[in-house]
């Protein structure tokens, strides 16, 4: 494919509820906000990842906003805020990454402010950059990766569409030592229609 650098990616995704944008500039307190309330839930299944596992900061906040836009605009991962339309109060993030431009891949990651979950923000964005990445970067491949006890996650690949691959047994300490079992999700891009009245080979 071409240079992924050339890709005209749109910065911002609305859906019925929520509006999902890249981080910028000047969103280090919002996303602080809703990270301290809900780093205790983070931690029992993404616990590590470098910003769940530290103690986040204002200043620590911000930079990561700001790296976020960074590899945004460099391609090398694509976060997206998910945002409360009228208040722009952050309900959680949502993101495509790992990208793999060759085959083009990514994986669907998520997490969902404490206080607003189980009102179904996360399916709904998890559906969003499905679609985005399929439409937008030509992905022909959506993974999605969860801890095989975070129940949570695993309804909502099975809400959006995903099919369980495998599962990996032991796969990754957690930090407090134990072994943990980690679920491959997949969606593939759907083939294109046929054209009406192609013959199919004998």
């Amino acid at each position: 494919m071409a240079d992924p650098l050339l890709l005209d990616l749109p910065d911002a995704i609305r859906t019925s509820r929520l509006v999902l944008r890249t981080p910028r500039a000047g969103d280090g307190a919002a996303w602080f906000d809703a990270l301290r309330e809900s780093l205790p839930e983070l931690r029992r299944h993404l616990g590590w990842l470098p910003w769940v596992a530290s103690d986040p900061t204002p200043e620590s906040a911000e930079v990561h906003c700001r790296t976020a836009q960074a590899n945004f605009i460099a391609r090398k991962d694509l976060l997206f805020l998910m945002l409360e339309p009228t208040s722009g109060r952050v309900l959680g993030a949502g993101g495509l990454h790992r990208p793999v431009w060759s085959t083009p891949k990514v994986e669907v990651g998520y997490w969902c402010r404490t206080s607003c979950t189980g009102r179904g923000y996360v399916a709904e964005a998890v559906a969003a950059l499905v679609d985005y990445a399929f439409a937008h970067l030509d992905a022909v491949r959506v993974e999605l990766v969860t801890d095989a006890e975070n129940l949570a996650s695993r309804r909502v690949a099975d809400r959006v569409g995903f099919a369980l691959e495998g599962i990996l047994r032991h796969e990754r300490r957690a930090p407090d030592g134990s072994l943990r079992d980690t679920c491959i999700y997949a969606r593939l891009r759907a083939p294109a229609p046929e054209p009406a009245g192609a013959s199919k080979p004998s």
